[in-house]
């Protein structure tokens, strides 16, 4: 997020995970859909997401903004320079309608940053297994390893849907490669699996990021053209016709 420029920046979902904290633009805002009890809207332009108390330095959570759908956002098209979307696709009621709508107020050349749970992978598959246990025994008490909210997303499939609203895909990557489980000491003596997988299996790490700019197909048109225009044209080739006739002794000469 710190190598991202522009003016406008807004981050959907999640305020727990503050993604906009590194990035420089001076307007930013978190945006949830659902309002939290108790805490009102307030806006963080340029926040450093840090308030002084007395002499000692409390970092806090990033504050949120404003409450909206996610598949109706409140800006003008055309006036945010970044939207990051970590695990909002997920629990849309419309992932697809959404991810239209962050194309609608994208700038062009804008960025949209994606990060969601990869179901190819053991964390899915635990998840799934999860599900599976629940349809089978209703009654079971054990929860799921993952929130029960959403549906994971394919890695390929958003890929195709970021292509379809003339995205084009600048940068995407795996991680989380450890064990799905939930004690810290069964993490930390998977951390192994980290650097293997990322060697080996890469594709199958638990979470995904993806980074897509915007393209406008007519600036592409455009750029066509004046590279058309920019080609010299060159003198058509000489056509050289050739025509047999059959001379008898009562035809002129030539």
């Amino acid at each position: 997020m710190a190598d991202l420029f522009g003016f406008h920046a807004l981050q959907l979902g999640l305020p727990e995970l503050e993604a906009l904290r590194a990035n420089r633009m001076p307007h930013r805002w978190t945006a949830t859909e659902h309002a939290e009890a108790g805490a009102p809207p307030q806006a963080h332009d340029g926040a450093t997401a840090e308030t002084l108390q007395g002499e000692a330095t409390v970092p806090v959570r990033a504050a949120v903004a404003l409450h909206c759908d996610f598949d109706a956002l409140p800006f003008d098209s055309n006036s945010l320079d970044l939207v990051v979307l970590p695990h909002a696709l997920e629990l849309a009621r419309d992932p697809h309608l959404a991810l239209r709508e962050v194309e609608r107020v994208l700038v062009p050349e804008g960025r949209v940053v994606i990060v969601g749970f990869n179901p190819t992978s053991l964390w899915g598959l635990r998840q799934h297994l999860g599900r599976w246990r629940r349809q089978l025994w209703p009654r079971s008490a054990r929860g799921l390893f993952l929130p029960s909210a959403g549906e994971f997303l394919r890695y390929r499939r958003l890929r195709d849907w970021l292509r379809l609203l003339s995205f084009e895909v600048e940068d995407g990557r795996f991680g989380c490669y450890r064990l799905p489980v939930a004690s810290l000491k069964w993490l930390e003596r998977s951390s192994w699996m980290e650097r293997v997988g990322e060697r080996w299996w890469p594709v199958f790490g638990a979470v995904y990021f993806v980074v897509a700019v915007k393209r406008v197909r007519g600036m592409r048109l455009v750029g066509m053209v004046r590279a058309q225009r920019a080609v010299p044209n060159s003198a058509p080739a000489p056509v050289v016709a050739t025509h047999h006739h059959h001379q008898n002794s009562n035809d002129p000469p030539p």
